[in-house]
């Protein structure tokens, strides 16, 4: 095995210094640590530090001459280098098999190193990190891949353009009827989506429940919490998903309890994860960290993220800082949780508060958002959920759409959806429900398909 591995170093070195396609696709993968012969990795050490510094590969006299300027070598070191470097020579093998056997080369070497580096941390002999470390480490390890992508060539890519015009997009899907019209079937990947509202109104219930809803779809589900405990969270999604209220749940005997969860679990093949957070200490950072530990211990990857809530999230970027402004901060967050949504691939669900002239308003804009006006600008959707004592009467919500890069937003603007708060559920309610909503100054909100009459557009009342 120890003969393979100098064979395949010393073939990866050779290659560097005689195939420019192979050192442009493969070179920035590659570590020094890879490399078990110290003369081994000063010349790759010499050979990146060529390429970084004339943008293209050196010859073998270029290395040597590079290799004599050093002052950490010994004689021996140096007489042995040299003669690695004159026995570079190039080999004419498949182009497409040497990058692969040196990707599983690096893949396995970057796993050997983790390994090392655990075991040194379990055993004391790194003062510098954790136990807490070993699970980054490993997904680090276990994720190392040659990615060669040089972007979309307009021309010659325009077959894949096409199939991507016409390929249906993955989105996860509400179990509401109008918010499924507006996002043309529901959420899609890599997005942010932002529900606003004030103190009491629904943010969280309207997150609980969707968590529940895309679970019941057989998805899996990471609830990230920062202001409720994973206990109350978890009760919340119990109420929903067993269609008892709250109250109820508390008097319920251990049997039927039992009897009611494993019948959930018989329906869905999806997992739900709750991790609480204490207020304003956990970033997208360790979020990040949150995954990679659960793809490991549990083998769980999610299908949604949902964050409660945005605002009381801390920043990656800015951590520490003490004069920065709430606008710069909040879009920090906004913009660090959608970076978080394409790196996993997933829609991620969060809620914002609104200011405090918008918790006794009768309608909502963006310019209520609390703080700052950058998060709907980094946000894909963004809606508001407006509550007064007429509707909590009704036992209803109005939904009102700020802004949504799936779909006209001026189109069927607001609408009403039914609330059991003892339940923590939403629901659909009749057609004629929805015939009081106008919306001033605008088109007609609804249109007149099976979802109801063109309403009137004399203003919203409340």
């Amino acid at each position: 095995m120890e003969h393979l591995n100098q064979t395949i170093e010393r073939t990866t070195l050779s290659n560097l210094v005689s195939n420019e396609e192979y050192c442009r696709k493969v070179l920035p993968f590659i570590k020094p640590d890879y490399f078990d012969v110290k003369e081994e990795r000063v010349v790759f050490e010499e050979i990146t530090n060529f390429v970084d510094k004339y943008k293209r590969i050196p010859t073998k006299i270029s290395l040597e001459i590079e290799v004599e300027t050093r002052k950490d070598l010994t004689d021996v070191e140096h007489k042995k280098i040299v003669e690695i470097i004159q026995t570079l020579d190039s080999t004419d093998v498949d182009m497409e098999w040497l990058v692969d056997t040196t990707e599983k080369f690096c893949k396995d070497k970057a796993i050997y190193n983790a390994i090392v580096d655990g075991i040194s941390i379990i055993d004391g002999k790194d003062k510098k990190r954790s136990a807490d470390a070993i699970p980054s480490i490993l997904t680090d390890a276990l994720a190392v891949c040659f990615d060669n992508a040089v972007g979309h060539d307009y021309f010659n890519d325009a077959e894949k353009r096409f199939d991507f015009y016409h390929r249906v997009e993955e989105r996860i899907p509400f179990d509401l009827d109008f918010f499924n019209k507006i996002t043309k079937g529901g959420l899609p990947q890599k997005t942010l989506n932002i529900c606003l509202a004030g103190t009491g109104v629904g943010k969280s219930l309207f997150m609980c429940h969707m968590a529940a809803s895309v679970l019941s779809q057989g998805k899996n589900v990471l609830y990230i919490t920062l202001e409720m405990a994973e206990e109350r969270i978890a009760e919340r999604i119990d109420a929903n998903l067993m269609n008892i209220s709250m109250e109820d749940l508390h008097d319920l005997p251990k049997k039927m309890f039992d009897d009611k969860i494993a019948k959930i679990n018989a329906k869905t093949n999806g997992t739900l994860i709750v991790k609480e957070y204490p207020t304003a200490t956990a970033h997208s950072a360790h979020f990040r960290g949150l995954i990679k530990e659960l793809a490991i211990k549990k083998s769980f990857k999610p299908d949604m993220i949902f964050v409660d809530y945005l605002n009381i999230c801390a920043s990656s970027r800015l951590k520490g800082a003490t004069n920065v402004n709430s606008y710069t901060y909040i879009k920090s967050i906004a913009e660090e949780l959608r970076g978080l949504a394409v790196e996993c691939n997933v829609p991620i669900m969060s809620a914002t508060q609104t200011t405090r002239s918008g918790y006794t308003s009768s309608d909502l804009g963006l310019e209520d958002t609390s703080e700052s006006f950058g998060l709907p600008a980094t946000a894909d959707f963004m809606f508001a959920i407006i509550s007064n004592e007429e509707l909590e009467a009704l036992n209803q919500i109005v939904v009102k759409q700020l802004k949504n890069r799936y779909n006209d937003p001026t189109v069927n603007k607001r609408f009403v959806v039914g609330i059991d708060r003892s339940k923590m559920k939403l629901y659909d309610v009749e057609n004629k429900e929805q015939d009081d909503l106008v919306d001033s100054n605008q088109e007609p909100v609804f249109d007149t398909t099976s979802f109801g009459k063109t309403i009137s557009t004399e203003g919203f009342k409340t």
